[in-house]
């Protein structure tokens, strides 16, 4: 049988991720710890610290396989599990750290990536390929952004926090005031907004099983779903935190050591203790005074600027709104429970949200122009957003005296700000992708050459 050779894109693109996840790894054995590819490689056999998110990678590759054999690797992976937890239980490690169950699925995941290679030819084995690599970026991706939070807390010593709490004034300290009402909710509310806060990966599996539900019959993936703007806001985020490091409120205002479980998997790592600047939250708003940079400790990530949670919930709406009702109000819930937890958990301010809106909007706008060949609209649209995100980065650093000093013009002109992009938005991808029943608008057609 004649085998296929794959793409030479393909091969680059994959080579590519390789190279910057070595990269990553490199950096991390600096700092002394293991990196992407060693907390992703020990998952194999020790118990994995994401075993929901492991299950929700297999989800995505088994959309490419028909149904009997998405019940054979569901089967194969749950049975793996079994026999590796009682393995472990026969050898007394059943209590190591981590969740009890993954591995099968990461197993299975690396199964069909081999079997891809060596077993499939042709459409099948670029299919097999696209599946599995789609759940493989998906649980790497987690490996990849804890090794980023490494990266900021050893090269940012100091934070911009007393920056984004002065212009957070102008908002009207919203992280207080949500820290406060979680805070009377008690363990039932805490505990909610901790779920939906920590398995955001997973809800955003549940709009992408949807959106690629029809892989399998059709033989190919649809032009633009969920999983693609999730895995660029993961890439190019880390990156804003390095041009504006800031810790959050919770930690540069409170005691953010009880905080370090849910913020980051290098909580094992880090040593007791933090450096805040007073222990104000969420019981007292912070004076207005003039803002500097602050020395903070080398282990907490700066990863505020922007609400990456944010952003990743806002395209969990934007691509359940064409869901049905079910999903469109599992898509809303989830947004406003992820900004309430944000908030309520002290992990970021209201600037953060703001700025983690539109960066979302703006990177589902260029993955979308892209698809359409970067036509007119599609280009003001990303403009636009661009422009409105590093409109507020600068605000941020450089007026929020000003801002504290004027709440009722800078707070307005800030949401009036975001909310443009949320409108421009809206209009330009109701013309590209109009509801059902409706006349899409499609690019201009390329002009006809005159016959002489």
């Amino acid at each position: 049988m004649r085998h296929t050779p794959l793409r030479p894109w393909a091969v680059a693109a994959g080579a590519t991720a390789f190279a910057f996840l070595v990269a990553l790894e490199v950096a991390a054995r600096h700092y002394g710890l293991p990196g992407p590819l060693t907390n992703q490689a020990r998952e194999v056999v020790y118990a994995p610290k994401s075993g929901f998110l492991l299950y929700a990678g297999l989800a995505l590759t088994m959309v490419v396989l028909p149904w009997r054999q998405r019940f054979v690797a569901l089967g194969a992976a749950v049975g793996i599990d079994l026999l590796l937890a009682a393995v472990r239980w026969a050898s007394g490690t059943a209590a190591a750290p981590g969740q009890p169950f993954g591995n099968g699925a990461l197993w299975v995941l690396l199964g069909c990536a081999v079997l891809a290679v060596t077993r499939r030819t042709g459409p099948e084995r670029a299919l097999l390929l696209k599946g599995a690599g789609l759940g493989l970026l998906l649980v790497t991706g987690r490996k990849t952004g804890d090794t980023w939070l490494l990266i900021t807390s050893k090269t940012r010593p100091m934070v911009l926090d007393q920056y984004v709490a002065t212009a957070d004034h102008a908002l009207g300290n919203p992280s207080w005031l949500v820290g406060r009402f979680v805070t009377a909710t008690g363990p039932i509310g805490f505990n909610l907004l901790d779920i939906v806060y920590g398995q955001l990966a997973v809800a955003a599996v549940a709009v992408a099983l949807y959106q690629l539900r029809g892989v399998a019959a059709e033989r190919r993936f649809p032009r633009h779903h969920l999983v693609r703007t999730f895995l660029v806001i993961g890439l190019l985020g880390p990156a804003v935190y390095m041009l504006f490091p800031v810790v959050g409120p919770v930690f540069a205002y409170g005691t953010g050591a009880d905080h370090w479980t849910s913020v980051s998997l290098w909580a094992e790592h880090a040593p007791q203790g933090h450096w805040p600047v007073a222990d104000l939250w969420p019981r007292t708003v912070p004076p207005v005074t003039a803002p500097h940079p602050v020395r903070y400790d080398g282990f907490t990530p700066r990863n505020c600027m922007p609400s990456l949670h944010t952003a990743w919930a806002t395209a969990i709406f934007v691509h359940s709104r064409r869901g049905p009702r079910a999903l469109r109000w599992a898509g809303a819930f989830w947004l406003v429970a992820t900004v309430t937890a944000t908030l309520g958990f002290g992990y970021h301010y209201g600037a953060d949200l703001l700025a983690g809106a539109v960066f979302a909007l703006t990177v589902e706008a260029a993955l979308r122009a892209h698809d359409r060949g970067w036509e007119r609209s599609g280009v003001r649209l990303v403009a636009h957003g661009t422009a409105v995100f590093a409109a507020l980065l600068v605000a941020y650093r450089w007026l929020p005296l000003e801002m504290a000093d004027r709440p009722w013009v800078a707070g307005p002109l800030l949401v009036l700000a975001t909310a443009s992009v949320i409108g421009h938005y809206l209009w330009v991808v109701t013309r590209w992708e109009p509801h059902p029943g409706r006349q899409p608008s499609r690019p201009p057609a390329a002009p006809q050459a005159e016959l002489v």
